[in-house]
């Protein structure tokens, strides 16, 4: 595929901030897609490692980076809130790191005005509250009483909330700081930032945040490191209470006596460990699991996994070892696999930044579409499994790089899936994937193609409307299949971002977002007017390659909980089409107390067919 899937990007690459505006005025430019947001350019002639350490060095670089954005912000009305508040996060930042704490406390204040989901605004600038207080109650930053006093605020914030509101994000912190290390702040610098301006001689608004964060984090965050691991395991432990499962009640399992038909149903998505579902597969005439693959050039391919290099294949079962580890700590789990993940990314070399980060997107990949399926088919002994593998890239500079050749090639590719799936008879696909426009501009820039932003922004437009247009055309060239894709897992508007294929409006398409187990609004979920109904996509158990079974979170994890549900759905009942299976499953979805969410519900969908 030409452009970096954000609905895989792994969490701990996300180490900048994205962007961010105000409150409106009558007299701003209104911006409606993230794409349209103005770009800079600054060349900085330091190295980016020196920026990020040196105080003074830093001060300087920021001055045009700080003034671009205060620009934006008193000329441009964006219509995303998460856009908003992404820049006035680098804004409190710079305010905190020159020892303006009144300011950056307005900052988190007009942050958490926008935020939108209810845990967020609640817990929004808890940290910066905390720190802030804590600075002008010790006279400094970083001492032994700061820290005490950053705990102390920290817990009375905590402790004024309902647990189960915050739970998740608690132990989303705590993972966060147990896993932070110098080696991934400058290895984030070192791989991904300085080897951009390397090639390009200046260093776009679009990554530039990198350094802000970067300099935070090295200042702020692995200081209070050890004080904010015991400050959320203390409470975490204080608060043992389980959310309430909705799911299990909601679950429908088919028996396999009933007289229901088989249902051809696909997961096109990384690849799939076919041997796992033995009596879920659409065979050939000769037996063999049906597949369609391409590689990462967007040509065709063969094998249903992920492919890991020759070098890297002993490393494997410690690879997959870590994705448990990783799980793990999302749940809060004090596991061996936990315990190494914990040591190995705190103590990680920033030399060692960049081959370890691919290895976990290569395994990311690897492990993906198996999970899915496993979702996909779950309770559903008529379901006939048919893999279509495509392949993302996991490497930190793009490879290869994105172009005209390639996204034609990958528009072309599409129409070929969809002719397979057309051909098998599957009616039912999940897609938990997805990319924008701003990602290839993304690629572009970090592969040094593009003299300019603007150059970059026109060329990123052209690839990706040539992709954008050729999924479209293959999902309405297949009418009879039902869609089902994932909303992505940015907390922004998918269609302000216009990410595909989530923010594609066709009859036959349906848009998923994620809650966890008790149906509170997941952090990471995106949303907007597509995002139509939501499912269980917070530490979701299901198959990695090779049998064993862990927890991942998503609004991956939670498109095929729906796709599941359609699939049901046409067992039951095979003469539906699309748009009337969209409609049951929307109808039958439970809108929650604020509004922002439809959860559906397995068994009461399921009782309109049966």
């Amino acid at each position: 595929m030409a452009f970096l899937p954000r609905v895989l990007r792994p969490s701990m690459l996300a180490l900048s901030l994205a962007l961010a505006l105000p409150a409106l005025a009558a007299d701003k430019i209104r911006i409606e897609k993230e794409a349209d947001i103005p770009r800079f350019a600054y060349t900085i002639t330091e190295p980016l490692e020196k920026v990020v350490r040196d105080k003074a060095t830093f001060a300087q670089a920021m001055t045009k980076i700080r003034a671009d954005m205060e620009s934006v912000l008193s000329q441009y009305d964006i219509a995303d809130k998460a856009s908003q508040r992404a820049y006035l996060s680098s804004l409190m930042q710079l305010d905190f790191l020159s020892g303006n704490y009144d300011a950056a406390l307005a900052g988190v204040e007009k942050i958490r005005a926008l935020e939108e989901k209810p845990a967020d605004k609640l817990m929004s600038g808890l940290r910066v509250r905390a720190m802030v207080a804590a600075a002008k109650e010790t006279g400094g930053i970083n001492t032994p009483a700061y820290f005490d006093a950053v705990s102390k605020a920290i817990r009375a914030e905590l402790e004024s909330y309902p647990f189960a509101v915050i739970s998740n994000d608690v132990k989303r912190f705590k993972a966060g700081s147990e896993t932070i290390g110098e080696g991934v702040i400058l290895g984030n610098v070192r791989d991904v930032l300085q080897a951009t301006l390397d090639k390009t001689g200046a260093l776009s608004s679009d990554l530039a945040p990198g350094l802000i964060g970067a300099r935070f984090a090295l200042e702020t965050t692995l200081p209070l490191k050890q004080t904010l691991v015991s400050t959320y395991t203390a409470y975490l432990e204080k608060n043992k209470v389980e959310k309430t499962d909705i799911w299990a009640a909601r679950d429908v399992v088919l028996s396999p006596t009933a007289k229901y038909k088989a249902v051809n149903v696909s997961v096109w998505d990384s690849g799939v460990d076919t041997q796992l579902f033995p009596k879920n597969l659409l065979t050939d005439a000769k037996g063999k699991p049906v597949l369609i693959a391409y590689d990462i050039a967007s040509r065709p391919d063969t094998g249903e996994l992920f492919h890991i290099p020759a070098a890297l294949q002993p490393k494997l079962p410690e690879m997959l070892l870590r994705t448990k580890g990783f799980s793990d700590l999302q749940s809060n789990i004090d596991s061996p696999e936990a315990s190494d993940v914990k040591r190995f990314m705190s103590t990680l070399k920033p030399e060692e930044f960049k081959p370890t980060i691919e290895q976990l997107g290569l395994t990311g990949n690897y492990v993906h579409g198996t999970h899915v399926a496993g979702i996909t088919v779950a309770g559903n002994p008529f379901a006939r499994l048919a893999v279509a593998r495509l392949s993302f890239d996991y490497k930190l500079q793009p490879d290869p790089c994105p172009s005209m050749e390639m996204s034609l090639r990958t528009a072309k590719s599409y129409q070929a899936y969809a002719d397979f799936f057309k051909r098998n008879k599957v009616r039912v696909v999940n897609m938990s994937w997805g990319g924008s426009v701003k990602d290839v501009e993304e690629g572009l820039e970090k592969c040094g193609i593009g003299k300019t932003t603007a150059e970059r922004q026109k060329t990123a437009r052209a690839l990706f409307e040539v992709e954008k247009a050729g999924l479209t055309k293959a999902f309405a060239s297949a009418p009879g299949v039902l869609f089902i894709t994932a909303a992505g897992n940015s907390n922004s508007d998918s269609s302000f971002g216009e990410f595909i294929p989530s923010s594609i409006v066709l009859p036959n398409l349906l848009t998923t977002g994620a809650v966890d187990k008790a149906g509170d609004e997941a952090s990471f979920t995106s949303y907007g007017s597509t995002v139509a109904v939501h499912a269980n996509g917070y530490q979701v158990v299901s198959y990695l390659p090779g049998g064993s079974r862990v927890a991942l979170s998503g609004t991956s994890m939670a498109s095929p909980n729906v796709a599941n549900l359609a699939a049901k759905l046409l067992a039951v009942k095979p003469s539906l089409k699309p748009t009337e299976v969209i409609a049951i499953i929307r109808e039958t979805a439970e809108p929650s107390v604020d509004g922002r969410r439809k959860l559906i519900n397995p068994s009461k969908a399921l009782q309109r067919v049966m």
